[in-house]
C-alpha cells in the first residue's frame, strides 16, 4: 500500500476509524441559531464522503457564558439533541466517526449579543491582551454551572449519536487559563499548585463521564507551546498531559494561544510555517502518556502525515484545510491519485479569513467549500458548445475548468509561456513560495476535465474571427498603472517589475502600499532582507492590513525584526529627486520623506478588459471574470471563473 499507516484503521475503545486522518473541529459560520444547518450538513458530508476516517465537529458551547460569537453551536437545551443527529447521522452514513468539541472560551470573547459587549469570565481578574477582554474573576458556582454543562452537553451529543466528544482545552480557551499560572491566580482549591489548577478539568471529565455509556470516548485538545512570554509552554504541558492522560480517551496536540499576537499565528498556522511542525511535541506527549495521541499543523499532504505517522509522532493526523481545499484527498490518496490532489496553500483567505470577517467557511482554489448546496454538484451541459477562455491565470483556469468538467469543448488561450498570471509573481515573494501551488492545482483541474491550453496564444479579433467561439469568458486579468502624481523622482518602480526582476532598488527605499495587502509588505520585507533601508508608507491603519489577521501578526513581526519603518495614514502626492511627498490622511497634513533613492508602487491596477468590445463588434457573447471585471484578488478571480464556468 502507497501509504501503509495513513490507510491502517485505527481503534479508541470500541469505536474503530477506517484510516487515521481526520478533520480537526473549526469554526464555519454555517450554523443557523446555534445548531447545524443544512449547509454544515452538506459541508460535513462532503468531507466523509470524501474520505475522512474521523470528523470532529467544530465547538459547541456548554453554558450561556460560551458565546464567544454568534455563529456558535449550542449544547445548552435538549433541543439541539434533534438537529445534531441529522448531522451526524449524515457523516455516519459514509462512513465517517464523529467527535463533537464542547467548549467555553473564558476570557476569549468576540461576539456582542444585542449589540454590546458582553461580560466574560476567568479563572482571576487576568485581561485578554488581543480582545482586550477583562474578565471578572469566576464565583465557584459559575465553576460548577460550566462543569455541569459539560456533561449536560456531552450527554446531548450522546443521544444524538456522537462517537465521543472533545474537550478544548487548547489555544489558550477556559480550561488552559486553569491550567496557566499566569492567567489563573486562585488562592482558593482551584488555584496554586498544578493538582489545583487541573481540578476544572478533571472536573468537566467527571461531569461527562457520569452522563455517558461506558464505550463513549472522552478526549482533549491542547496546545503544547503557546508561543508567548505568558503562555504555557511545552514543558508545562507535557506535564498536564501526563496528569490527565489516565482519565482520557486521547489528546488531541496543536500549538498557539488565542490571547496574543505571537501565540494566535499558531491557531491557523500559514504557509510560512513548516509542514508538520507540531509533530515533535505530539512525540513527546505520547512517549509521557502512553496515550492515544492526535496531531494538526500543517500537514497538508498526505505524503507528510505518513511521515508523521511512520515515525511514531502520532496515532492520527488532523488535515482539515486539506481538506477544505480538496474534500475527496483521502480517496484520491488512497487510490494513489496524488496528481489530482488539490493542495492546501496555507493561505488563510477563505477559510479562517472568512471566520474572521463573519463570513461562511471557502476555499480560494475551491469556491464549491461552504456552497455545497449550491455548486457541489456541476450540471452537464444540455448542448456542448465550443467555449473560448481568454486568459489563464486563476479565473480563466477556473472558468475554463468548471466548463469543461460540464461537457463543453473549451480552448484557453494564455499569452505567455506559462499559465498563473499575477499569481506567478505573488509566489516570489518572501514565506509565499506555496501560492504558486494555486496555479499548479488549476491547471491540472482545467487540463483532467479536457480543457485544451493555448500557451503564447493572444485571443485576437483574427483568431476570434478564425475561431468562431460560441461565448467568450474574458479573464486577461489586470495591468498596472500610475497613481496621480506631481513631479519626477530619482526612480519609480512597480512592485510587479520587481519581483519580475524588470527592475532593481537602490539603497534606500520607500515603498508606498494603497494596497495593505501582500505585496506591499512583502516587497519591503524582500529588500530589507536583502540589506536595503525601507520605509514603508501605508495608505492603511497598519502594514498589511487587508490581510488574514494571523498572517499580518508573522508579516508584521517579520518586518520588525528587520528594522522596516511602517508609516501608517499615508496618500502618495508626488516626488523631487531623493524626496517623496505625502499627505497625512486623517490630518490632511503634509509629509516628506528625505534621501530616498526608489519608490516603489503597490498602487491599483487597471482592468484589461479591451476584448469585450472586440467581441461586441464581432457580436460573440462574452462575459468577464476576475480582475478583467474589478481588480480584487485571486479568491474572487476563482469564484468569478467558477460562475462563469457554470453559467456558459
Amino acid at each position: 500500500m502507497l501509504f501503509r499507516h495513513l490507510f491502517s484503521p485505527f481503534r479508541i475503545k470500541s469505536t474503530e476509524l477506517r484510516n487515521r486522518i481526520f478533520s480537526t473541529g473549526h469554526d464555519t459560520y454555517l450554523p443557523e441559531g446555534g445548531l447545524p444547518s443544512d449547509a454544515l450538513i452538506a459541508y460535513q458530508r462532503a468531507r466523509a464522503r470524501g474520505g475522512a476516517g474521523l470528523i470532529i465537529i467544530q465547538v459547541v458551547g456548554v453554558h450561556e457564558t460560551a458565546r464567544y460569537t454568534e455563529a456558535l453551536l449550542m449544547g445548552t437545551s435538549d433541543k439541539c439533541i434533534k438537529p445534531f443527529a441529522r448531522l451526524i447521522e449524515v457523516i455516519h452514513e459514509h462512513g465517517a466517526r464523529v467527535f463533537v468539541q464542547l467548549f467555553h472560551p473564558g476570557r476569549e470573547l468576540l461576539g456582542r449579543p444585542d449589540g454590546v459587549v458582553q461580560p466574560a469570565f476567568a479563572p482571576s481578574h487576568a485581561p485578554s491582551e488581543r480582545f482586550k477582554v477583562i474578565p471578572r474573576a469566576m464565583p465557584e458556582q459559575l465553576i460548577g454551572e460550566i462543569v455541569t454543562g459539560f456533561g449536560e452537553a456531552a450527554r446531548r451529543m450522546a443521544e444524538a449519536g456522537a462517537d465521543g466528544v472533545e474537550i478544548v482545552a487548547s489555544h489558550g480557551y477556559l480550561p488552559a487559563q486553569f491550567m496557566n499560572p499566569r492567567v489563573n491566580r486562585r488562592q482558593d482549591h482551584y488555584g496554586g499548585p498544578l493538582e489545583n489548577r487541573l481540578r476544572f478539568t478533571r472536573e468537566a471529565i467527571g461531569a461527562i463521564r457520569a452522563r455517558v455509556h461506558g464505550d463513549f470516548i472522552v478526549g482533549m485538545r491542547m496546545s503544547g507551546d503557546e508561543h508567548d512570554e505568558d503562555g504555557l509552554i511545552e514543558d508545562e504541558s507535557v506535564a498536564i498531559a501526563r496528569a490527565l492522560a489516565p482519565e482520557l480517551d486521547y489528546l488531541n496536540v496543536i500549538a498557539g494561544t488565542s490571547a496574543t499576537a505571537s501565540g494566535a499565528t499558531h491557531i491557523v498556522p500559514s504557509m510560512a510555517n513548516a509542514h508538520g511542525y507540531v509533530a515533535p511535541f505530539a512525540q513527546k506527549v505520547k512517549q509521557a502518556t502512553g496515550a492515544a495521541v492526535l496531531v494538526a499543523g500543517r500537514i497538508n499532504q498526505p505524503q507528510i502525515a505518513e511521515q508523521v505517522l511512520a515515525s511514531g509522532a502520532a496515532d492520527l493526523c488532523g488535515m482539515t484545510r486539506a481538506m477544505i481545499a480538496d474534500p475527496e484527498m483521502p480517496n484520491k490518496a488512497q487510490a494513489g491519485r496524488l496528481d489530482d490532489i488539490r493542495a492546501c496553500i496555507g493561505c488563510n483567505q477563505a477559510c479562517i479569513g472568512h471566520f474572521q470577517l463573519g463570513l461562511s467557511i471557502s476555499c480560494i482554489q475551491y469556491p464549491e467549500t461552504g456552497r455545497e448546496l449550491a455548486y457541489e454538484h456541476k450540471p452537464r451541459t444540455q448542448r456542448r458548445r465550443r467555449i473560448l477562455v481568454a486568459g489563464g491565470g486563476p479565473a480563466g483556469l477556473k472558468a475554463a475548468a468548471v466548463a469543461a468538467e460540464r461537457g463543453h469543448e473549451v480552448h484557453l488561450h494564455e499569452r505567455e509561456a506559462q499559465t498563473g498570471g499575477q499569481a506567478r509573481l505573488a509566489q516570489l515573494l518572501p514565506t509565499r513560495a506555496e501560492f504558486g501551488g494555486i496555479v499548479t492545482n488549476l491547471t491540472a483541474e482545467a487540463l483532467r476535465h479536457g480543457a485544451v491550453i493555448h500557451r503564447r496564444s493572444t485571443v485576437t479579433r483574427a483568431l476570434l474571427e478564425a475561431e468562431r467561439p460560441d461565448e467568450v469568458i474574458i479573464a486577461t486579468g489586470s495591468r498596472p498603472q500610475l497613481p496621480p502624481f506631481e513631479g519626477q523622482p530619482e526612480q519609480m518602480v512597480h512592485a510587479a517589475d520587481l519581483l519580475a526582476g524588470r527592475a532593481t532598488a537602490g539603497a534606500r527605499v520607500v515603498v508606498y502600499d494603497w494596497m495593505g495587502d501582500w505585496v506591499g509588505a512583502g516587497i519591503a520585507e524582500k529588500l530589507a532582507a536583502e540589506g536595503a533601508h525601507v520605509r514603508l508608507a501605508v495608505n492603511h491603519h497598519c502594514a498589511a492590513a487587508n490581510i488574514q489577521t494571523y498572517i499580518r501578526f508573522e508579516t508584521v513581526a517579520r518586518l520588525h525584526r528587520l528594522g522596516v519603518e511602517v508609516h501608517p495614514w499615508l496618500r502618495l502626492y508626488g516626488g523631487d529627486g531623493k524626496t517623496i511627498y505625502f499627505i497625512h490622511t486623517p490630518s490632511r497634513a503634509p509629509v516628506a520623506m528625505e534621501d530616498v533613492d526608489t519608490l516603489v508602487l503597490n498602487a491599483p491596477n487597471l482592468q484589461d478588459d479591451a476584448l469585450a468590445a472586440e467581441l461586441e463588434a464581432l457580436g460573440i457573447p462574452g462575459r468577464l471574470a476576475g480582475d478583467a471585471l474589478s481588480p480584487r484578488t485571486a479568491e474572487e478571480a476563482v469564484y468569478e471563473g467558477m460562475l462563469a464556468g457554470w453559467a456558459v
